[in-house]
């Protein structure tokens, strides 16, 4: 009976092992990448640029991988309100891991729900903001006509410095 019990914790430490995510598995300390300040304000103000290059006045949020906000841009013209609503778009990538159109999708089901929570909004115009496949923030986009339009501003503005991002170790 001994050796029985023996048997399964060996079985099931092993199993915890092979589950465990690969961050500890590297030790207790955990690298992380994370944006400049720089580098968020060269993606909010491309964002806005964006957006008033197709005659919107809209504002642009980006958030790091925590949901802090780290630049923020609204254009002349375009409703205090737009800022709010533009980190709550990112905040919802943050907390997805996917661009808050998807995440409205995938899941219209509890948008009620999700629209309660302190930070997010099940809206379009949300965007993530990824170094060598890692989430290191995200941009929300407020203002234009429609979400699609914002979320065009928002990858128009991570275009801005795509070439940073896609040589970023």
């Amino acid at each position: 009976m001994k050796q029985l019990h023996a048997a399964l914790a060996a079985a099931a430490l092993a199993v915890t092992a092979l589950a465990a995510p690969p961050a500890q598995a590297e030790g207790e300390i955990i690298k992380v990448r994370i944006m400049s300040s720089d580098l968020a304000a060269t993606i909010a103000q491309g964002a806005v640029h964006t957006c008033r290059e197709k005659g919107y006045q809209a504002a642009a949020v980006v958030l790091d991988r925590a949901g802090n906000m780290i630049a923020a841009q609204r254009d002349t013209l375009a409703s205090r309100h737009t800022l709010e609503i533009a980190e709550r778009k990112a905040g919802l990538v943050v907390m997805s891991g996917v661009d808050s159109g998807d995440m409205r999708k995938n899941r219209d089901d509890i948008r009620p729900e999700l629209n309660q929570m302190q930070g997010i909004i099940v809206m379009d115009g949300g965007v993530q903001i990824r170094v060598a496949g890692s989430l290191v923030g995200a941009v929300g986009v407020s203002g234009a006509p429609g979400g699609d339009i914002d979320a065009e501003c928002a990858r128009g503005g991570i275009d801005k410095v795509r070439d940073i991002l896609d040589f970023a170790d």
